[in-house]
Protein backbone atom coordinates (compact mmCIF):
# COMPACT_ATOMS: atom_id res chain seq x y z
CA UNK A 1 0.00 0.00 0.00
CA UNK A 2 2.87 2.42 0.77
CA UNK A 3 4.26 2.28 -2.82
CA UNK A 4 0.83 3.25 -4.16
CA UNK A 5 0.62 6.22 -1.78
CA UNK A 6 4.14 7.31 -2.79
CA UNK A 7 3.27 7.13 -6.50
CA UNK A 8 0.04 9.10 -5.97
CA UNK A 9 1.92 11.72 -3.94
CA UNK A 10 4.51 12.15 -6.72
CA UNK A 11 1.76 12.48 -9.35
CA UNK A 12 -0.07 15.10 -7.27
CA UNK A 13 3.11 17.08 -6.65
CA UNK A 14 4.16 16.92 -10.29
CA UNK A 15 0.71 18.00 -11.46
CA UNK A 16 0.70 20.97 -9.09
CA UNK A 17 4.19 22.04 -10.13
CA UNK A 18 3.16 22.04 -13.79
CA UNK A 19 0.20 24.33 -13.13
CA UNK A 20 0.63 28.09 -13.23
CA UNK A 21 0.95 29.56 -9.76
CA UNK A 22 -1.36 32.13 -8.22
CA UNK A 23 0.30 35.52 -7.76
CA UNK A 24 -0.45 39.04 -6.62
CA UNK A 25 -1.03 41.52 -9.46
CA UNK A 26 -2.40 45.02 -9.89
CA UNK A 27 -5.97 44.91 -11.14
CA UNK A 28 -8.85 47.17 -12.00
CA UNK A 29 -12.54 46.44 -12.44
CA UNK A 30 -14.81 49.01 -14.07
CA UNK A 31 -18.58 49.00 -14.25
CA UNK A 32 -19.96 51.46 -16.77
CA UNK A 33 -17.66 54.48 -16.61
CA UNK A 34 -16.83 53.95 -12.93
CA UNK A 35 -13.92 52.07 -11.38
CA UNK A 36 -15.38 49.79 -8.71
CA UNK A 37 -12.09 48.17 -7.65
CA UNK A 38 -8.48 49.16 -8.14
CA UNK A 39 -5.61 47.66 -6.24
CA UNK A 40 -3.97 44.32 -5.61
CA UNK A 41 -5.63 41.06 -6.62
CA UNK A 42 -4.80 37.41 -6.39
CA UNK A 43 -4.43 36.32 -10.02
CA UNK A 44 -5.49 32.67 -10.38
CA UNK A 45 -4.56 31.43 -13.89
CA UNK A 46 -5.29 28.19 -15.67
CA UNK A 47 -3.30 26.54 -18.45
CA UNK A 48 -5.47 27.87 -21.28
CA UNK A 49 -5.25 31.61 -20.54
CA UNK A 50 -8.40 31.94 -18.47
CA UNK A 51 -8.08 33.42 -15.00
CA UNK A 52 -9.89 34.57 -11.90
CA UNK A 53 -9.27 37.55 -9.64
CA UNK A 54 -9.84 37.65 -5.89
CA UNK A 55 -9.05 40.01 -3.04
CA UNK A 56 -5.65 39.18 -1.46
CA UNK A 57 -7.25 39.79 1.94
CA UNK A 58 -8.99 36.45 2.45
CA UNK A 59 -12.72 36.57 3.10
CA UNK A 60 -12.98 40.12 1.74
CA UNK A 61 -14.84 40.86 -1.51
CA UNK A 62 -13.39 42.81 -4.42
CA UNK A 63 -16.45 45.06 -4.51
CA UNK A 64 -19.44 45.44 -2.21
CA UNK A 65 -20.96 42.19 -3.44
CA UNK A 66 -18.45 40.44 -5.77
CA UNK A 67 -15.88 38.10 -4.26
CA UNK A 68 -14.34 36.58 -7.41
CA UNK A 69 -14.29 37.69 -11.05
CA UNK A 70 -13.59 35.01 -13.64
CA UNK A 71 -12.48 35.59 -17.22
CA UNK A 72 -12.94 32.38 -19.23
CA UNK A 73 -11.49 32.29 -22.73
CA UNK A 74 -14.03 30.93 -25.22
CA UNK A 75 -12.03 31.69 -28.38
CA UNK A 76 -8.98 33.74 -29.29
CA UNK A 77 -9.51 37.28 -28.04
CA UNK A 78 -12.97 36.56 -26.62
CA UNK A 79 -13.92 35.64 -23.06
CA UNK A 80 -16.97 35.03 -20.92
CA UNK A 81 -16.84 37.09 -17.70
CA UNK A 82 -18.67 36.22 -14.49
CA UNK A 83 -18.73 37.52 -10.96
CA UNK A 84 -19.31 35.32 -7.93
CA UNK A 85 -21.29 37.24 -5.33
CA UNK A 86 -20.95 36.94 -1.58
CA UNK A 87 -24.38 35.23 -1.67
CA UNK A 88 -22.89 32.48 -3.85
CA UNK A 89 -24.58 33.61 -7.06
CA UNK A 90 -22.43 33.21 -10.17
CA UNK A 91 -23.66 36.19 -12.19
CA UNK A 92 -22.93 36.41 -15.91
CA UNK A 93 -21.49 39.79 -16.84
CA UNK A 94 -21.25 38.90 -20.50
CA UNK A 95 -18.82 38.53 -23.34
CA UNK A 96 -15.62 40.57 -23.37
CA UNK A 97 -12.99 41.18 -26.00
CA UNK A 98 -9.31 41.56 -25.32
CA UNK A 99 -8.24 45.18 -25.58
CA UNK A 100 -6.05 46.05 -28.55
CA UNK A 101 -4.50 48.96 -26.60
CA UNK A 102 -3.77 46.98 -23.41
CA UNK A 103 -3.61 43.17 -23.66
CA UNK A 104 -4.08 42.92 -19.87
CA UNK A 105 -7.64 44.24 -20.21
CA UNK A 106 -10.90 42.63 -21.26
CA UNK A 107 -13.70 44.98 -22.36
CA UNK A 108 -17.37 44.06 -22.24
CA UNK A 109 -20.42 46.06 -23.20
CA UNK A 110 -20.61 47.81 -19.82
CA UNK A 111 -17.57 46.56 -17.87
CA UNK A 112 -13.81 46.18 -18.06
CA UNK A 113 -11.46 43.82 -16.21
CA UNK A 114 -7.69 44.38 -16.19
CA UNK A 115 -4.88 42.45 -14.51
CA UNK A 116 -1.25 43.55 -14.83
Amino acid sequence: MKPLIAVLSILLLTGNAAMAADRIVKCQIDSGNQTVYEGKCVFIPDRKGSFALANPEKNKPLTDTVTIVSVSIIEKGVAEVRGLTSDGINSRWGEAKRSVKDKACWQGEDFKVCAW
